[in-house]
Protein backbone atom coordinates (compact mmCIF):
# COMPACT_ATOMS: atom_id res chain seq x y z
CA UNK A 1 0.00 0.00 0.00
CA UNK A 2 0.98 3.47 -0.94
CA UNK A 3 1.87 5.33 2.15
CA UNK A 4 1.32 9.17 2.71
CA UNK A 5 4.54 11.25 3.21
CA UNK A 6 5.02 12.77 6.26
CA UNK A 7 3.94 16.56 6.75
CA UNK A 8 7.84 16.79 8.33
CA UNK A 9 8.61 21.09 8.33
CA UNK A 10 6.45 21.70 5.26
CA UNK A 11 3.88 23.94 6.41
CA UNK A 12 1.80 23.68 3.10
CA UNK A 13 1.62 20.00 4.10
CA UNK A 14 0.57 20.41 7.88
CA UNK A 15 -2.12 22.41 6.61
CA UNK A 16 -3.53 20.05 3.64
CA UNK A 17 -3.08 17.22 6.41
CA UNK A 18 -4.93 19.40 9.05
CA UNK A 19 -7.92 19.86 6.49
CA UNK A 20 -8.07 16.06 5.86
CA UNK A 21 -8.33 15.50 9.10
CA UNK A 22 -11.01 17.79 10.06
CA UNK A 23 -13.05 16.14 7.27
CA UNK A 24 -12.27 12.65 8.65
CA UNK A 25 -13.75 14.14 12.36
CA UNK A 26 -16.75 15.84 10.34
CA UNK A 27 -17.35 12.18 8.72
CA UNK A 28 -16.99 10.96 11.94
CA UNK A 29 -20.18 13.17 13.50
CA UNK A 30 -22.04 13.78 10.60
CA UNK A 31 -25.08 11.99 9.52
CA UNK A 32 -24.77 9.00 7.21
CA UNK A 33 -20.94 10.14 6.44
CA UNK A 34 -17.77 7.64 7.53
CA UNK A 35 -14.66 8.60 8.98
CA UNK A 36 -13.13 6.07 8.27
CA UNK A 37 -14.47 6.28 4.13
CA UNK A 38 -12.83 9.31 4.41
CA UNK A 39 -9.33 7.81 6.28
CA UNK A 40 -9.20 5.34 3.55
CA UNK A 41 -10.08 8.25 0.52
CA UNK A 42 -7.42 10.25 2.14
CA UNK A 43 -4.82 7.55 2.32
CA UNK A 44 -4.50 7.39 6.08
CA UNK A 45 -6.71 4.94 7.13
CA UNK A 46 -3.80 2.12 6.99
CA UNK A 47 -0.94 4.16 8.47
CA UNK A 48 -3.69 4.80 11.84
CA UNK A 49 -4.44 1.22 11.84
CA UNK A 50 -0.31 0.25 11.87
CA UNK A 51 0.03 2.51 14.63
CA UNK A 52 -3.16 1.62 16.80
CA UNK A 53 -2.33 -2.07 16.59
CA UNK A 54 1.45 -1.24 17.84
CA UNK A 55 2.23 2.31 18.97
CA UNK A 56 5.29 1.70 20.86
CA UNK A 57 6.97 0.30 17.81
CA UNK A 58 5.97 2.26 15.34
CA UNK A 59 5.50 5.80 17.72
CA UNK A 60 8.32 7.28 15.75
CA UNK A 61 7.71 6.50 11.96
CA UNK A 62 3.90 7.07 12.24
CA UNK A 63 3.01 9.50 14.75
CA UNK A 64 4.65 12.65 12.34
CA UNK A 65 2.56 11.76 9.57
CA UNK A 66 -0.31 11.54 12.02
CA UNK A 67 -0.23 14.55 14.65
CA UNK A 68 -2.09 16.94 11.89
CA UNK A 69 -4.52 14.68 11.06
CA UNK A 70 -5.24 14.00 14.64
CA UNK A 71 -5.59 17.50 15.34
CA UNK A 72 -7.45 18.17 12.15
CA UNK A 73 -9.95 15.14 13.35
CA UNK A 74 -10.56 17.00 17.04
CA UNK A 75 -11.24 20.51 14.89
CA UNK A 76 -13.13 18.87 12.81
CA UNK A 77 -15.05 16.47 15.31
CA UNK A 78 -15.77 19.84 18.17
CA UNK A 79 -15.45 22.41 15.85
CA UNK A 80 -16.05 22.72 12.72
CA UNK A 81 -19.30 19.91 12.76
CA UNK A 82 -21.56 22.80 13.91
CA UNK A 83 -21.15 24.77 10.52
CA UNK A 84 -21.43 22.15 8.47
CA UNK A 85 -24.50 21.30 10.73
CA UNK A 86 -25.88 23.96 9.67
CA UNK A 87 -25.62 23.58 5.96
CA UNK A 88 -26.57 19.77 6.46
CA UNK A 89 -29.85 21.09 8.56
CA UNK A 90 -30.44 24.01 6.04
CA UNK A 91 -29.36 22.16 2.79
CA UNK A 92 -29.41 18.54 3.42
CA UNK A 93 -29.16 17.11 0.14
CA UNK A 94 -26.97 19.41 -1.71
CA UNK A 95 -24.49 18.72 1.63
CA UNK A 96 -24.54 15.16 1.73
CA UNK A 97 -24.43 14.61 -2.35
CA UNK A 98 -20.99 16.41 -2.26
CA UNK A 99 -19.53 13.93 -0.02
CA UNK A 100 -20.79 11.58 -2.37
CA UNK A 101 -19.06 12.46 -5.00
CA UNK A 102 -15.84 13.36 -2.55
CA UNK A 103 -15.99 9.50 -2.07
CA UNK A 104 -17.32 8.70 -5.68
CA UNK A 105 -14.32 10.62 -6.70
CA UNK A 106 -12.01 8.62 -4.99
CA UNK A 107 -12.97 5.00 -6.15
CA UNK A 108 -10.95 4.88 -9.06
CA UNK A 109 -7.92 5.14 -6.83
CA UNK A 110 -8.93 3.04 -4.17
CA UNK A 111 -9.44 0.27 -6.67
CA UNK A 112 -5.48 0.94 -8.09
CA UNK A 113 -4.30 1.01 -4.19
CA UNK A 114 -6.57 -2.65 -3.61
CA UNK A 115 -4.67 -4.51 -6.57
CA UNK A 116 -1.33 -3.33 -5.75
CA UNK A 117 -0.74 -6.85 -4.42
CA UNK A 118 -3.11 -8.44 -7.38
CA UNK A 119 -6.70 -9.61 -7.40
CA UNK A 120 -8.37 -12.83 -6.75
CA UNK A 121 -11.86 -14.31 -7.12
CA UNK A 122 -11.75 -14.08 -3.08
CA UNK A 123 -10.93 -10.41 -3.11
CA UNK A 124 -14.14 -9.49 -5.44
CA UNK A 125 -16.01 -11.87 -3.34
CA UNK A 126 -15.46 -10.46 -0.54
CA UNK A 127 -16.54 -7.01 -1.98
CA UNK A 128 -19.82 -8.62 -3.07
CA UNK A 129 -20.08 -9.96 0.59
CA UNK A 130 -19.45 -6.60 2.29
CA UNK A 131 -21.49 -4.76 -0.10
CA UNK A 132 -24.58 -6.75 0.35
CA UNK A 133 -24.04 -7.03 4.30
CA UNK A 134 -23.67 -3.20 4.48
CA UNK A 135 -26.93 -2.84 2.41
CA UNK A 136 -28.91 -5.63 4.39
CA UNK A 137 -27.53 -3.72 8.17
CA UNK A 138 -28.55 -0.34 6.79
CA UNK A 139 -31.44 -1.13 5.22
CA UNK A 140 -32.86 -2.80 8.30
CA UNK A 141 -31.39 0.02 10.56
CA UNK A 142 -33.33 2.56 8.90
CA UNK A 143 -36.42 0.83 9.29
CA UNK A 144 -36.33 0.55 13.52
CA UNK A 145 -38.03 3.33 15.14
CA UNK A 146 -36.44 2.37 18.96
CA UNK A 147 -36.13 4.92 21.41
CA UNK A 148 -33.63 4.53 24.19
CA UNK A 149 -33.14 6.09 27.36
CA UNK A 150 -29.61 7.42 27.53
CA UNK A 151 -27.17 5.71 30.66
CA UNK A 152 -23.89 4.92 31.52
CA UNK A 153 -23.93 1.64 29.95
CA UNK A 154 -25.27 2.55 26.69
CA UNK A 155 -23.12 4.95 26.26
CA UNK A 156 -20.43 2.80 26.26
CA UNK A 157 -21.80 1.11 23.50
CA UNK A 158 -21.99 4.69 21.80
CA UNK A 159 -18.10 4.77 21.76
CA UNK A 160 -17.63 1.50 20.54
CA UNK A 161 -19.99 2.44 17.80
CA UNK A 162 -17.99 5.94 17.30
CA UNK A 163 -14.49 3.96 17.17
CA UNK A 164 -16.00 1.32 14.67
CA UNK A 165 -17.02 4.23 12.41
CA UNK A 166 -13.54 4.92 11.81
CA UNK A 167 -12.02 1.35 12.50
CA UNK A 168 -14.42 -0.33 9.85
CA UNK A 169 -15.12 2.38 6.84
CA UNK A 170 -18.57 3.18 6.00
CA UNK A 171 -19.89 2.21 8.93
CA UNK A 172 -21.17 6.09 10.25
CA UNK A 173 -22.08 5.80 14.13
CA UNK A 174 -24.57 8.27 13.78
CA UNK A 175 -26.59 5.61 11.77
CA UNK A 176 -25.86 3.07 14.13
CA UNK A 177 -26.68 5.63 16.79
CA UNK A 178 -29.78 7.49 15.23
CA UNK A 179 -32.43 5.00 14.95
CA UNK A 180 -31.84 4.19 18.86
CA UNK A 181 -32.57 7.98 20.30
CA UNK A 182 -28.96 7.98 21.17
CA UNK A 183 -26.80 10.12 18.69
CA UNK A 184 -28.40 13.42 19.80
CA UNK A 185 -27.81 13.22 23.75
CA UNK A 186 -24.24 11.78 22.65
CA UNK A 187 -22.92 14.32 20.34
CA UNK A 188 -24.64 17.22 22.57
CA UNK A 189 -22.80 15.79 25.51
CA UNK A 190 -19.34 15.82 23.86
CA UNK A 191 -20.14 18.93 22.03
CA UNK A 192 -20.65 20.61 25.98
CA UNK A 193 -17.55 18.18 27.29
CA UNK A 194 -20.22 16.53 29.36
CA UNK A 195 -18.15 14.40 31.52
CA UNK A 196 -21.01 11.78 31.97
CA UNK A 197 -20.72 11.34 28.62
CA UNK A 198 -17.29 11.91 27.80
CA UNK A 199 -15.69 8.98 30.07
CA UNK A 200 -17.91 6.01 29.46
CA UNK A 201 -18.11 7.03 25.55
CA UNK A 202 -13.98 7.39 25.67
CA UNK A 203 -13.53 4.12 27.37
CA UNK A 204 -16.01 2.36 25.02
CA UNK A 205 -13.80 3.58 21.93
CA UNK A 206 -10.64 2.90 23.32
CA UNK A 207 -11.79 -0.04 24.01
CA UNK A 208 -12.66 -0.61 20.44
CA UNK A 209 -9.39 0.21 19.06
CA UNK A 210 -7.45 -2.14 21.27
CA UNK A 211 -9.56 -4.64 20.55
CA UNK A 212 -9.69 -4.50 16.72
CA UNK A 213 -6.90 -2.41 15.44
CA UNK A 214 -4.96 -5.27 15.73
CA UNK A 215 -7.15 -7.84 14.23
CA UNK A 216 -7.45 -5.15 11.31
CA UNK A 217 -3.93 -4.66 10.70
CA UNK A 218 -3.49 -8.39 10.69
CA UNK A 219 -6.25 -8.46 8.37
CA UNK A 220 -4.28 -6.46 6.24
CA UNK A 221 -0.50 -7.99 6.13
CA UNK A 222 -2.48 -11.46 5.34
CA UNK A 223 -5.09 -10.63 3.03
CA UNK A 224 -4.43 -7.38 1.34
CA UNK A 225 -6.64 -7.62 -1.75
CA UNK A 226 -9.94 -9.87 0.09
CA UNK A 227 -9.61 -7.01 2.73
CA UNK A 228 -9.34 -3.76 0.78
CA UNK A 229 -11.82 -5.01 -1.61
CA UNK A 230 -14.05 -5.77 1.26
CA UNK A 231 -13.63 -2.19 2.21
CA UNK A 232 -14.27 -0.85 -1.34
CA UNK A 233 -17.81 -3.06 -1.01
CA UNK A 234 -18.57 -0.94 2.54
CA UNK A 235 -17.66 2.34 0.96
CA UNK A 236 -19.67 1.76 -2.19
CA UNK A 237 -22.95 0.63 -0.39
CA UNK A 238 -22.95 3.27 2.45
CA UNK A 239 -22.43 6.00 -0.17
CA UNK A 240 -25.46 4.62 -2.13
CA UNK A 241 -27.62 4.41 1.39
CA UNK A 242 -27.14 7.57 2.25
CA UNK A 243 -28.11 9.42 -1.81
CA UNK A 244 -31.10 11.74 -0.97
CA UNK A 245 -33.45 10.02 -3.65
CA UNK A 246 -36.06 12.49 -2.85
CA UNK A 247 -33.96 15.22 -3.34
CA UNK A 248 -33.98 14.42 -7.24
CA UNK A 249 -38.07 14.80 -7.10
CA UNK A 250 -37.83 18.17 -9.01
CA UNK A 251 -35.60 19.12 -11.69
CA UNK A 252 -34.23 22.41 -10.27
CA UNK A 253 -33.33 20.26 -6.70
CA UNK A 254 -32.02 17.28 -8.89
CA UNK A 255 -30.09 19.85 -11.01
CA UNK A 256 -28.49 21.31 -7.75
CA UNK A 257 -27.57 17.97 -6.10
CA UNK A 258 -26.20 17.23 -9.29
CA UNK A 259 -24.12 19.81 -9.72
CA UNK A 260 -22.64 18.78 -5.90
CA UNK A 261 -22.18 15.39 -6.93
CA UNK A 262 -19.91 17.04 -9.82
CA UNK A 263 -18.23 19.25 -8.05
CA UNK A 264 -16.82 16.26 -5.04
CA UNK A 265 -15.87 14.28 -7.83
CA UNK A 266 -13.69 17.23 -9.04
CA UNK A 267 -12.40 17.76 -5.56
CA UNK A 268 -11.74 14.24 -5.27
CA UNK A 269 -9.68 14.09 -8.21
CA UNK A 270 -7.83 16.90 -7.79
CA UNK A 271 -7.13 16.06 -4.31
CA UNK A 272 -6.05 12.24 -5.89
CA UNK A 273 -4.27 14.28 -7.93
CA UNK A 274 -1.93 16.10 -5.41
CA UNK A 275 -1.82 12.96 -3.16
CA UNK A 276 0.23 11.23 -6.00
CA UNK A 277 2.57 14.13 -5.86
CA UNK A 278 3.53 13.89 -1.88
CA UNK A 279 3.08 9.85 -1.59
CA UNK A 280 6.02 7.91 -1.01
CA UNK A 281 6.17 5.19 -3.96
Amino acid sequence: MKKTQGSGSNPFLIVYHIIQGALIGLGAVLPGISGGVLAVVFGVYKPAMEFLSNPFARFKTHVPLLIPYGIGGVVGFLGIANLLAFFLEKYPDPSVCLFIGLITGMLPSLFREAGEKGRSAGSWISMAVCMVFIFVLLGALAWLNVTITPNFVWYLFCGFCLALSVIAPGMSFSTLLMPLGLYTPFVDGIGHLDFGVLIPGGIGALVTVICLAKAVNALFDHFYSIAFHGIIGIVIAATVMIIPFSGFASAGAAAVNLICIAVGIVLALLLDHFNSKVEVK
